[in-house]
């Protein structure tokens, strides 16, 4: 039995045992189970918090699909996914699965605003975001940039979303998901 057989390797290639979450607040909600296909068929969908065990890969794959060209495409969208992560292990040499996580862990917001009723005035009160919420957030932004972006552009959606990782793990600012982030954390803090 080689190294490999006994472990199941997302789409047959990248390990996620290998990978970390170096965020501790994190930590329990980005499940990096792996899967040889992403997709559990609504295995994670009968309770509230449940999703946080759903594999984070397959939590990309369903927000991408949330979109109206994409909508019940799931083939589709595991494909374009699968030939971002290529794009990305070919562009940085690392694991995709890596990447994503650290994408993720920097396009999050730690801090947002609610709206809180005074004797009738609306007064912006800024708190801090919850772990659950901040993969949520993170995710959606990086499948917004992805939309956006191939909307925009002529390139192919799955090489935006590899770019769009890519830029957001190094915490670059000029990043749509990172820009985003920034963008909230930055009302919030006029809140405080």
């Amino acid at each position: 039995m080689t190294e490999t057989e006994g472990k199941k390797l997302l789409f047959n290639k990248w390990d996620a045992s290998e990978v970390t979450v170096k965020d501790p607040g994190l930590v329990r909600y980005v499940n990096l189970t792996a899967l040889i296909i992403p997709h559990s068929c609504g295995k994670f969908s009968k309770q509230e918090f449940n999703k946080a065990n759903m594999p984070i890969v397959e939590r990309l794959i369903n927000r991408l699909m949330q979109t109206e060209n994409n909508t019940g495409k799931k083939q589709m969208t595991i494909r374009m996914v699968r030939e971002a992560f290529e794009l990305i292990n070919k562009k940085t040499k690392r694991n995709p699965i890596e990447v994503l996580v650290e994408a993720i862990a920097n396009s999050g917001p730690r801090e947002e605003t609610v709206r809180l009723k005074y004797g009738g005035i609306n007064v912006p009160k800024s708190v801090d975001t919850a772990p659950l919420r901040r993969v949520d957030s993170a995710i959606g932004f990086i499948a917004e940039a992805t939309l956006k972006g191939s909307r925009s552009s002529k390139k192919k959606a799955s090489a935006i979303l590899a770019d769009e990782l890519i830029a957001a793990s190094k915490g670059d600012i000029k990043c749509y998901s990172v820009g985003k982030k920034e963008e909230r954390e930055r009302i919030a803090k006029s809140a405080r």
